[in-house]
């Protein structure tokens, strides 16, 4: 049976004197592709929450579902059932308008290849999310300029693609999932086409984004030291939530964090049932 996962609420990791809300639910959701008998069922009836302000990780090995279940919280996939809620408002039924206003500006995407147009500078490349709602540049060019260093890629902001290093086009692809102020930043392997020091670079500054603005960051990811840096892991198995780990970020370090994953990961080589036995730490 399907367990369903409930951010935290009496979590360490977040204060007792103000529980932050849910700004996410996921209900019930399945994806199937195909029909009869080669119907594949790759997310089978997952059911969690998040937290506004939280970090979560969504580990699994892959065809696990983690990147199915991510595409369709982001709309490119539509769910065959269930419910995908943020801020109280059911997505999974949006169309036409309503269904370009949630891409367009209540979620980020950075993708795991950056997805920058070649033809474009990093500025025009960040400002595109707004020049398709049509903000003018100039209007723009406060918020560029304030993720751009925080981002550390103010020197690149008048270079094409082709003139960055991966490192600096992923930070730029990262300014532009967030020039639009989403809800939530999605990321899909965000760290899998960089080396392991833009990799730290990156999620260093995503940490800092999520700690600073407490903006809520889904990442779905392979990599333990990445993933050292979330709140929370929710790891997949075969289409199913079947273990969590919670971070204490009061007195639990990334490294103790990180240890507390790799344990986990090879773990699942021996089956849900040996990882079940470290228990929901």
């Amino acid at each position: 049976m399907q367990k369903q996962v409930h951010a935290p609420e009496n979590s360490a990791a977040f204060s007792a004197v103000q529980i932050p809300k849910k700004i996410l639910r996921i209900e019930n959701l399945t994806k199937t592709y195909g029909k009869g008998g080669s119907c594949t069922e790759a997310v089978k009836g997952i059911s969690f929450d998040v937290l506004e302000g939280e970090f979560l990780g969504i580990m699994g090995a892959s065809g696990s579902g983690k990147t199915t279940l991510l595409n369709c919280i982001a709309t490119m996939l539509r769910p065959t059932s269930g419910r995908i809620v943020l801020k109280e408002q059911d997505i999974s039924g949006f169309g036409g308008a309503k269904l370009a206003d949630y891409r367009g500006r209540r979620i980020g995407y950075l993708f795991q290849e950056f997805e920058l147009l070649d033809n474009l500078t990093a500025r025009e490349n960040i400002q595109l999310p707004l020049a398709l709602h049509g903000i003018a540049a100039q209007k723009a060019e406060g918020k560029i300029r304030a993720l751009a260093e925080t981002l550390d890629i103010v020197e690149v902001l008048n270079k094409f693609p082709a003139q960055m290093s991966g490192g600096q086009k992923q930070r730029t692809a990262a300014a532009r999932a967030l020039i639009s102020d989403p809800d939530i930043l999605l990321c899909d392997e965000p760290t899998g086409a960089l080396d392991s020091r833009n990799s730290k670079i990156l999620m260093d500054q995503l940490t800092e984004i999520n700690r600073r603005q407490k903006k809520t960051i889904l990442m779905v990811t392979h990599d333990a030291n990445a993933a050292s840096c979330c709140s929370r892991i929710l790891f997949i198995q075969d289409g199913c939530i079947f273990h969590e780990l919670r971070r204490n970020m009061e007195t639990e370090g990334t490294a103790a964090f990180y240890e507390r994953i790799v344990t986990v990961m090879a773990q699942l080589g021996g089956g849900s049932a040996n990882v079940l036995q470290t228990g929901m730490a």
